[in-house]
C-alpha cells in the first residue's frame, strides 16, 4: 500500500512559489525601505533639502531620521494591520526555510563550486538572519531593553529619541564604547550583510523558481542585476550599523530636543540614569506632559 503524501509534497508546486514570493513581498520591499531609511543617518542632510540649511551634516543625519521614525510611528495608516502581514509572512518563510533547509543535503565538501557555496551560505544566512531580525525587534521594537548593554535596562529604545537611543545600543553605553557594545555592532553588521546577501541570492533563485529566467544567459543577466541591487543594499546597511556605531549618542539626543521643539512635540526629555547633571542636562525646551 502507498504511503500517504504530506501535506509539504502535496502542495509542492503553491509552497515553493509562496516562500519566494514572502521572501520579495512583503519582507523584500521592507528590507530595501528600511536600510534606505536607517542610511539616511548618513545622507539625511541631503533629503532635508532647504530644512537642512545651517545644519552641519550629523545634525541634519538626526533630523531626517527622526522625521522619518516620527512619520511612520505616527501617520502611516493601519501601521499594526502592515506590521502583522509582516509578522505573518517572515513566520511563513523562516518555517517553511527551515524545513527546506533540513531536508535538503549538504555536499559542499564533495561539490565546493560556487553555486554549491551560495547554496550553503543561503541556508546559513536565513539560520542566523531568524536570530538577528528577533534581538533586533525585541530591543528595537518590544523594548527589551534588559537585551542590550550593560542589560541594566539603562539604554531604553524610544523612537522619540530615535537616533542617540540606537546609537546607545550599538555602543553599549551612553558615553563611550564598551566591550559588549563592540560585540553589539558586529553581532549587526554581520546581521545586516547575511541578511542583504539572503535577499539579494533569493531573488536570483526566484526567477528560477517561477520559471522566469529558464536559459543560463537569462540567469547570468538576472544575477548581474541582483548582484548591483545587494551591492547597493549592502552599502546601505553598512552605512546605517556603522553610522550609527559612529554617532554621539549625547549629541544625538540634543538634536533631537531641538527637532522636538521646533515642531512643538509634546515629548518629555529622555532622562539617561547614571548620567552627571552636565551630561544629563533638563531641558525646558521640550514640554513635559
Amino acid at each position: 500500500m502507498a504511503e500517504t503524501a504530506s501535506f509539504l509534497d502535496r502542495h509542492h508546486f503553491l509552497l515553493r512559489r509562496l516562500h519566494s514570493l514572502t521572501g520579495i513581498v512583503p519582507i523584500g520591499v521592507f528590507l530595501v525601505a528600511h536600510l534606505t531609511t536607517n542610511s539616511s543617518i548618513l545622507w539625511g542632510k541631503v533629503g532635508l533639502r532647504a530644512d537642512g540649511h545651517g545644519m552641519g551634516l550629523t545634525e541634519g543625519g538626526v533630523t531626517y531620521f527622526q522625521k522619518e521614525v516620527e512619520w511612520i510611528n505616527t501617520q502611516i495608516p493601519h501601521l499594526l494591520l502592515i506590521e502583522l502581514v509582516l509578522w505573518i509572512s517572515i513566520a511563513f518563510h523562516s518555517a517553511l526555510g527551515v524545513v527546506y533547509a533540513r531536508q535538503a543535503k549538504n555536499n559542499l565538501n564533495r561539490y565546493p563550486h560556487q553555486d554549491n557555496w551560495r547554496y550553503a551560505l543561503q541556508r546559513f544566512s536565513g539560520y542566523f538572519g531568524i536570530l538577528f531580525i528577533f534581538y533586533h525587534v525585541a530591543t528595537l521594537r518590544w523594548g527589551w531593553s534588559f537585551l542590550v548593554p550593560p542589560f541594566d535596562g539603562s539604554v531604553p529604545w524610544s523612537h522619540n529619541f530615535a537616533s542617540s537611543t540606537l546609537a546607545a545600543s550599538l555602543r553599549g553605553s551612553w558615553e563611550e564604547f564598551t566591550i559588549w557594545g563592540l560585540l553589539v555592532s558586529l553581532f549587526y553588521f554581520v546581521g545586516v550583510t547575511l541578511l542583504v546577501f539572503h535577499f539579494a541570492n533569493g531573488l536570483w533563485t526566484a526567477a528560477i523558481t517561477w520559471g522566469i529566467t529558464v536559459s543560463t544567459a537569462a540567469q547570468k543577466r538576472w544575477g548581474v542585476a541582483c548582484f548591483g541591487l545587494g551591492a547597493g543594499l549592502m552599502i546601505a546597511g553598512w552605512s546605517s550599523v556603522v553610522g550609527f556605531a559612529m554617532l554621539n549618542p549625547l549629541e544625538a539626543k540634543k538634536y533631537e530636543m531641538k527637532f522636538h521643539e521646533k515642531h512643538g512635540n509634546d515629548v518629555a526629555p529622555l532622562v539617561i540614569p547614571g548620567l552627571s547633571p552636565a551630561a544629563n542636562p533638563a531641558t525646558s525646551a521640550v514640554t513635559v506632559p
